[in-house]
């Protein structure tokens, strides 16, 4: 049986990204996709990961070059974008009633398919894992999309946002930025809360309405109270500083991956109704209207572009990791 090699770039001991290869059969069964990747969102979890035996990325951006006898819609040509699950059992409740993310079966980043990821010069997906990309988005504008954007969107989107609402974002990163977009566009009222007034011009560009400093203080002042909040921060923040501001019924959405304990003051929490909801990446009915809503309302990430080499990623993760990338790293095939 004929067989297709492809470079990937693989975690090491040392944390440095490694050049590989990775082989698997020419011909593709089912619905199986073959995809030259044209351009990686470089995510915090890579980082995670850089250690690792395995392929790394998982904000991937390609063009479809071949297809299996079972795909129904994608053909040679078209630009598709893929991201954290790669796979599902397709008949659990869970996978029947739009939230496959949740699936017992699921295949995501790190736990599965760790020959390949979009780190990497090709990968074979299954079509019924892989979207669209609109026309409106670039390859760099839909990477960083493909697990930042699909995160916050679904946090917004998932859990019945109202135009009406004023959402806080506490954080403006890679995440952070991306939630001010959505949120924005969705007509939210935008509260951007960050440790200091550095990134408030920055914030209010991006659609925020109001940026609160939160460094130093005893107590933050909001116009209104925060119906929703968005922690895109990789620390807890100080819960006795940020639950007086929360609305009563107000929703806290906890986005980044952390080690230990979330503790939250037990009072507030009851007095106030207020519920704190765990999320992962959106379900495939989300991504894609994730990815629609960006191209209509023109959203666009903040990027920094990086060759998609040994030292074009190790350059970029050690920007990540120092916090000097400005706001999302995205690494393209030489």
């Amino acid at each position: 049986m004929s067989e297709i090699t492809f470079t990937v770039f693989k975690g090491d001991k040392s944390g440095a990204p490694k050049k590989a290869t990775t082989t698997k059969p020419q011909e593709l069964t089912g619905d199986k996709v073959l995809v030259k990747v044209t351009a990686s969102g470089l995510c915090g979890t890579d980082l995670h990961y850089r250690t690792e035996d395995m392929v790394l990325g998982h904000e991937g951006v390609g063009v479809v070059e071949a297809t299996g006898p079972g795909c129904t819609y994608l053909k040679k040509g078209d630009r598709i974008g893929w991201g954290y699950e790669h796979d599902s059992c397709g008949h659990c409740e869970q996978c029947l009633s739009g939230a496959e993310t949740y699936c017992p079966e699921r295949a995501m980043y790190y736990y599965a398919d760790r020959d390949q990821g979009s780190f990497a010069s090709h990968a074979i997906w299954r079509e019924a894992f892989l979207f669209k990309i609109p026309d409106e988005l670039s390859d760099e504008d839909a990477a960083p999309l493909q697990c930042g954007g699909a995160t916050v969107f679904n946090a917004l989107h998932a859990y019945k946002t109202l135009q009406t609402e004023t959402v806080g974002i506490m954080g403006v990163g890679g995440l952070g930025h991306l939630a001010i977009l959505f949120a924005a566009k969705m007509g939210c009222r935008v509260v951007v809360l960050s440790g200091t007034e550095s990134k408030k011009d920055e914030a209010m560009r991006l659609g925020a309405h109001e940026f609160i400093a939160t460094k130093d203080k005893d107590e933050l002042k909001v116009s209104r109270p925060l119906n929703r909040l968005l922690v895109t921060t990789s620390a807890q923040p100080n819960w006795d500083l940020l639950t007086p501001i929360l609305a009563p019924g107000a929703t806290v959405h906890p986005l980044t991956i952390a080690g230990g304990k979330f503790e939250i003051p037990y009072m507030p929490l009851v007095a106030s109704a207020i519920t704190i909801q765990g999320s992962v990446v959106a379900p495939r009915y989300i991504h894609q209207r994730m990815l629609e809503f960006a191209a209509l309302h023109k959203i666009k990430p903040v990027v920094q572009t990086f060759p998609m080499t040994e030292a074009g990623i190790q350059e970029a993760m050690e920007k990540l990791e120092k916090g000097q990338i400005h706001f999302r790293a995205v690494l393209k095939p030489e």
